[in-house]
């Protein structure tokens, strides 16, 4: 393989990230482009439009010779923007991200929102630039400082996706209107994952799956005065604690449903040993506890093990309870939960959802009438043995760019597409990482993207790229 200066590299991605694509970014942040989940308007309004124009304009305008720059579009659909590098070796790689985003949220600091791009102490705030917007410049960014070196390149396809946010409701369909015209890629990069730290290279080995509803409980036609209700009718609220305590111990947090438990794999353990044993109490110190608040555990494998391997319960929404100010003293007729369960890397989405429906509509107390409508079930995913050329890449590649080891873990979180190209490439193998590290805070307020980290991790994409291709 072709010798790299590594400092010349990263020195030439670090003035590319900041002649032109921060600015880029910092446009694509102020588009309120939310994710058809969350904007079921989202045709009629055009954000996404806009998201994706932005994205497929700077990409023709970069210098990749013959690199054909697409959008494609499908009745009703989020669009797809794809962008084809024609190799000079055989072979292709996938490089994969998202353009959607998650909804605004409530708590950002003074200074900053969602659709503010502000950068303070070397980061970027605001929503959707680490969670996934910076993924196709990353990836771009990465193939033209190798063209730039003279390295040859198999193929390369970039993928950029707009439903990831809503469970990728809509890549299959594009996938299925692209056919053959993806090809057998030897190798996905997928720039959606997480770092444990900003100091080193991270590299996911699985994911968890995903499983989102609303638990309904009806008891009355209408509020009543609770001095007249109370004692004679039970409250919705604690029946549907009582439902609840079917899935999750109040005391513990474990869910108690068998279809939710399995067993960890060997290796996939020993990589949560190594990662806990780097990360220490950064563990839990990447949660923004609020003051005397405690972990679960004080033990960081244990925390890891939760967070990654385990099926896990949070109630993110509700209806039917007025806000503190307007509740006057009424029983309420009906209380309405949005449930997300993570479930393990291994676990069958489908009997987990048939579970839980089952577990929280037999026999309702009082009987209640009670329903639990799922959004859909997403599988995790664990990624096949790496390769041992991948690793050592991965390896040196976080020794050159950040003097330090590289770390293989999993991911509490769920990325759709990792499962489905796992299911029609069983033998690729996969390069997942990210961004998102302690703080950063994806979904949440005050979203950001170390912007340094990125850099770097721009480069270990690109090492890793020149490793595939020396291999090929």
């Amino acid at each position: 393989m072709k010798s790299i200066d590594t400092t010349a590299l990263l020195s030439d991605i670090e003035g590319y990230w900041q002649e032109s694509i921060l600015e880029q970014l910092a446009a694509y942040i102020r588009i309120p482009n939310k994710s058809p989940l969350f904007d079921p308007q989202w045709e009629s309004h055009g954000h996404m439009d806009r998201a994706v124009n932005l994205m497929a304009d700077w990409c023709r305008a970069q210098p990749l010779p013959n690199a054909r720059v697409e959008v494609r579009r499908l009745p009703g659909l989020t669009p797809l923007l794809l962008i084809d590098v024609p190799g000079e070796l055989p072979g292709s790689v996938l490089l994969y991200g998202h353009l959607d985003k998650q909804p605004e949220f409530t708590g950002w600091d003074a200074g900053l929102g969602p659709w503010l791009p502000v950068i303070r102490d070397g980061k970027l705030y605001g929503r959707g630039g680490a969670d996934d917007g910076y993924a196709v410049f990353s990836c771009l960014a990465a193939i033209r400082a190798l063209q730039a070196r003279a390295i040859a390149l198999p193929r390369c396809l970039v993928l950029i996706e707009a439903s990831e946010e809503s469970g990728s409701i809509h890549l299959p369909a594009h996938l299925d209107a692209l056919g053959a015209g993806i090809g057998t890629p030897a190798l996905v990069v997928c720039l959606d994952a997480g770092c444990g730290n900003y100091t080193q290279l991270w590299s996911t080995t699985s994911l968890r799956g995903n499983l989102t509803g609303t638990l309904l409980v009806r008891m009355l036609n209408e509020g009543v005065h609770s001095g007249m209700a109370t004692g004679i009718a039970a409250t919705p609220f604690r029946v549907a604690a009582q439902l609840l305590a079917r899935l999750e111990s109040s005391v513990t947090g474990d869910l108690l449903l068998d279809e939710l438990q399995t067993s960890i794999p060997a290796d996939r353990r020993a990589q949560l040993v190594t990662a806990a044993r780097v990360l220490g109490a950064g563990v839990a110190g990447q949660i923004p506890f609020a003051a005397g608040v405690r972990p679960l555990s004080d033990d960081p494998l244990e925390l890891l093990v939760n967070s990654m391997w385990r099926a896990t319960l949070a109630v993110t929404g509700a209806d039917g309870l007025p806000a503190v100010q307007s509740a006057g003293n009424v029983l309420l007729p009906e209380i309405s939960l949005k449930l997300s369960l993570r479930l393990p890397p291994n676990c069958n989405a489908e009997r987990a959802e048939v579970a839980l429906r089952a577990t929280l509509e037999r026999d309702p107390p009082y009987g209640a009438q009670v329903s639990f409508e799922s959004e859909g079930a997403t599988a995790g995913w664990n990624a096949p043995p790496l390769a041992a050329w991948l690793e050592r890449s991965m390896s040196r590649a976080s020794a050159q760019i950040f003097a330090a080891d590289a770390v293989h873990v999993g991911s509490g979180g769920t990325i759709p597409f990792m499962g489905m190209l796992g299911e029609r490439f069983p033998e690729t193998q996969f390069f997942v990482t990210g961004v998102l590290g302690p703080h950063a805070n994806a979904h949440g307020p005050n979203e950001f993207l170390h912007i340094d980290y990125a850099r770097r991790l721009t480069a270990c994409v690109a090492l890793v790229l020149a490793d595939f291709a020396a291999q090929t």
